[in-house]
């Protein structure tokens, strides 16, 4: 046992853990007040809403952990984001029951899609470079994000790239994660978080039971599941493809959905593959050996087990922070993936114009029947790819 536990010590290493961190401070500070307007919109209590941030929290580090583990690449997962923001507006009139359902419902479908290897062969279609520039594209705006934030706090900002680009020159590994101390201790020490206000309190379950309405079911659950498929993970999907890793899809896709059927009366919604938040766990900053990044998926699934035991405390914690600060942390996290997937994506000349035309059209935040920019930039940049391979 002491020697296992040397070896584990041997292999530890801060990159790991702070791109866990900044893959859990960015996934929740940028979406978790859509978890708590969803929430909201189907009526839950303060006990309900508890329940739901224990349920996505304990959800999404069981989903990180075991398939990270087991396939030794890191599997990023997160609550889905887009599926929140439908239920804002699907949810209302409805009783939880009702939501419950309709989570059931859409979790169920998921795991049945996963197990039948339709989403399997229909990602077989996707050539990595259109996946490269897909993910580029989402991206696009964050890295962006860095500078058009600094007009808010142009002083600070500037300070906090400063430190990055010494950070990045002399201690690569750690730039993140000194540049997230050092923006900490600055707003600490120059401006007013308003730590007084922060109260703590323990998560737990609690137990809604589904009522099954087909009208819902049809009219929140299939959307539900759609856009879940289709805004999370295929981009999420895409991203591993892109970044040279081929595990197999249809358990991952699966997995989360059955873990969704699992804790939906608890508030778990949907279950996906992260997208921009797992790129966050695959660059060259997490560690130069692409076998071993897995380990920062294991660091954040910890974390976010820690988030979702604290519940909705942790989200006082986040909210505190102010949003440039948060914005340029994820910017600067992901500039090294943008440049990768830049790079993959425009290496070919036969996919080239195929991979701009997939980069512009998901930058543009294109929203038709409800479907994200990252799903109409695949199909344009697919249809052009073989519109040409027809005519060449």
């Amino acid at each position: 046992m002491p020697h296992l536990l040397k070896k584990s010590l041997a292999q530890l290493k801060i990159s790991h853990i702070s791109s866990g961190f900044i893959t859990v401070l960015v996934g929740y500070t940028s979406s978790v007040a859509i978890i708590l307007q969803a929430a909201a919109s189907a009526g839950a209590t303060p006990s309900e809403l508890n329940s739901w941030m224990w349920a996505l929290g304990i959800g999404m580090a069981i989903s990180c952990i075991v398939p990270s583990w087991y396939y030794k690449t890191p599997i990023l997962t997160a609550w889905s984001t887009p599926g929140a923001a439908l239920l804002i507006s699907s949810l209302q009139g409805l009783s939880m029951a009702e939501a419950v359902g309709a989570f059931l419902f859409a979790s169920g479908l998921m795991t049945l899609i996963g197990l039948t290897g339709w989403f399997e062969r229909i990602m077989s279609w996707v050539p990595r470079s259109l996946a490269a520039s897909m993910l580029a594209g989402i991206l696009l705006n964050f890295g962006l994000g860095i500078f058009t934030e600094m007009q808010q706090a142009p002083v600070f900002l500037l300070g906090l790239f400063g430190v990055f680009c010494v950070a990045l020159c002399l201690w690569p590994r750690y730039a993140i994660i000194l540049t997230f101390i050092s923006g900490l201790a600055y707003l600490s020490l120059f401006t007013s978080l308003s730590v007084d206000t922060l109260t703590w309190q323990w998560a737990y379950p609690v137990w809604v039971s589904p009522q099954f309405n087909w009208p819902v079911m049809l009219g929140v659950g299939l959307p539900l599941c759609l856009v879940t498929l289709t805004s999370q993970n295929v981009p999420g999907l895409a991203i591993l493809r892109a970044h040279g890793y081929t595990t197999p899809a249809s358990p991952l896709v699966a997995g989360t959905g059955f873990l969704g059927v699992l804790l939906a009366p608890f508030g778990g919604f949907a279950f996906n593959l992260a997208a921009i938040s797992a790129a966050l766990c695959l660059g060259e900053s997490t560690d130069p050996d692409p076998s071993q990044r897995y380990k920062a998926a294991i660091w954040a699934g910890f974390f976010y087990g820690l988030t979702g035991l604290a519940g909705a405390a942790i989200v006082n914690v986040f909210a505190i922070l102010p949003d440039y600060f948060i914005a340029a942390l994820a910017g600067l996290a992901l500039l090294g993936t943008l440049s990768a997937a830049l790079h993959t994506a425009l290496e070919e000349n036969t996919t080239r114009d195929a991979a701009l035309i997939t980069l512009l059209v998901t930058a543009s935040g294109l929203n038709f029947f409800g479907l994200g920019s990252a799903f109409w930039g695949l199909v344009f940049g697919w249809l052009l790819l073989q519109l040409k391979r027809k005519l060449a």
